[in-house]
């Protein structure tokens, strides 16, 4: 206890009463996950303002021997921001850290805090012309060094790569308060390890970042929104063939939709409409878009692509918007999934990945096992088709009682859908990280060799343990494998 007590008292001098506090009510918001899924409890609370707050409270840290949580925008999808219920780590959250630090337009970079809200980046690049080539669902409230730290991806992955696609510098705290600085970008280094990756997706278990550079991209000049109906993932699939071939580098995003989904969006939202007359079984969301100099061709590319299409029997009715407004309400109707399910009741939801060109059959085959083994469950794919990563939920029955049935029942539907990705070659986190929702699952199913190696990086970069423990890296007794019989 006198331990801890000097640690406080060290803490709230160093950071002051803006930048550390033990109050409960302060506290609270960032004690339990964005879905409610996870409550801990914390010894405080602390918001360094710059890299040298972080680096001296790490130290501090490290010779008191406390626990520390990284957190960022608290939208992970993973638990991987939230405290134990021990209540001895701290909470060391970002976003006061929120600047953005310098903007080369020559270089298309951009350098900024780890807690610059994602949007807000957008912003700052589009003033400029400019873009940040990755945004999702949650961009109002995520921020870089968690898109970092997950290795976000989004739904321009398809074009432009996940996060860690996007980094050129990095800096982060490690475990010993030393700070590590690569933020001035050279596209030819070969010093040794590309450090930087090691930490890009680590969760804050290797390190802490604290600014980024990051690459920008020329402003879209235009873009044509397309939502088409198809009668089977399959056919959705031979479509993104299809869009790749006749629109190459124009193709931006391809997201596929399944009608339970869209169903659901339409009675959970009071002004959306059906984008078709009909009903499909499938959807797909296309996106293309032009740079100036190709932005007077991407009309006819538009209505090419659709002809093109059509003849080939791909689709059986599309519709392109007519404007920006139109545009958004398509984007509105994908990015409302999941809000719109959580408005029907509990659900095991997957983020996973497969083989692009596995992916149609391993939802075709996999959907009707898992609703046949546990009746009454619904199965709704969505996402990322080009990416070979969809979002695999599966709905609770009718009925159940919420809390109970995720720790049952859910828990043996993951388990079982996590076998049967592994089967198929695929990942049971595909971009929303495994912090300790899928921690032990990692430990079932992961590579021993992979996952003894992980353990290595982890002993070496933080020995005392004290980064976001209990996250990402399996204890040592789960490196074996016992893949559950389908």
């Amino acid at each position: 206890m006198d331990n801890t007590n000097a640690f406080l008292t060290a803490a709230g001098d160093l950071l002051g009463s803006r930048g550390f506090t033990r109050d409960a009510a302060a506290m609270a918001p960032w004690l339990t996950d964005w879905r409610g899924r996870y409550t801990g409890d914390a010894l405080a609370l602390a918001s360094p303002a710059s890299t040298a707050e972080t680096s001296a409270l790490v130290k501090l840290c490290a010779s008191h021997g406390i626990a520390i949580v990284p957190q960022g925008g608290n939208s992970g999808m993973s638990g991987g921001a939230t405290p134990d219920d021990s209540g001895t780590a701290i909470i060391l959250s970002l976003r006061r850290m929120d600047n953005i630090r310098s903007l080369d337009l020559p270089a298309r970079s951009v350098t900024c805090d780890a807690g610059l809200i994602l949007q807000k980046l957008h912003e700052a690049a589009e003033a400029e012309q400019l873009r940040f080539p990755l945004t999702l669902g949650g961009k109002g409230s995520a921020t870089i060094g968690g898109l970092i730290s997950t290795n976000a991806g989004g739904t321009q992955v398809l074009r432009h790569g996940a996060m860690r696609a996007q980094v050129l510098g990095l800096e982060a705290v490690m475990a010993d308060g030393a700070i590590f600085d690569t933020l001035t970008p050279l596209k030819k280094d070969n010093r040794g390890f590309d450090l930087k990756q090691v930490l890009i997706g680590s969760e804050g278990t290797l390190g802490i970042v604290t600014g980024a550079t990051l690459r920008l991209m020329p402003a879209i000049a235009d873009r044509r929104v397309i939502w088409a109906g198809v009668e089977s993932i399959h056919a959705a699939r031979k479509l993104l063939f299809h869009c790749e071939n006749v629109v190459g580098d124009a193709l931006e995003g391809f997201e596929v939709i399944p009608k339970h989904c869209l169903d659901a969006v339409l009675d959970h939202l009071p002004d959306a409409r059906s984008p078709l007359e009909g009903d499909y079984p499938w959807n797909a969301l296309i996106e293309l878009v032009a740079d100036p100099a190709s932005v007077n061709a991407l009309p006819s590319l538009a209505e090419g692509l659709l002809e093109t299409a059509f003849e080939a029997e791909l689709l059986t009715d599309a519709t392109i918007a007519a404007n920006e407004t139109q545009a958004e309400k398509l984007w509105l109707l994908r990015d409302s999934i999941s809000g719109s399910e959580r408005a029907i009741g509990p659900a095991m939801q997957h983020d996973i990945s497969v083989p692009v060109a596995k992916m149609p059959d391993f939802i075709a085959d996999s959907t009707p096992k898992v609703e046949s083994r546990f009746p009454g469950t619904i199965v709704a794919a969505f996402g990322h088709l080009g990416d070979g990563n969809v979002h695999y939920h599966v709905l609770a029955p009718k009925g159940v009682m919420p809390g109970k049935w995720e720790n049952t029942e859910g828990k043996q539907i993951s388990a079982y859908v996590h076998d049967l990705v592994t089967r198929t070659g695929g990942s049971i986190s595909a971009e929303h990280g495994i912090g300790q929702m899928k921690r032990d699952e990692l430990g079932r199913l992961g590579d021993p060799v992979a996952l003894a190696l992980m353990r290595s990086v982890k002993d070496a970069l933080d020995p005392q343990g004290i980064l976001n423990p209990g996250k990402l890296v399996p204890a040592a007794d789960h490196l074996a494998r016992d893949v559950a019989t389908a």
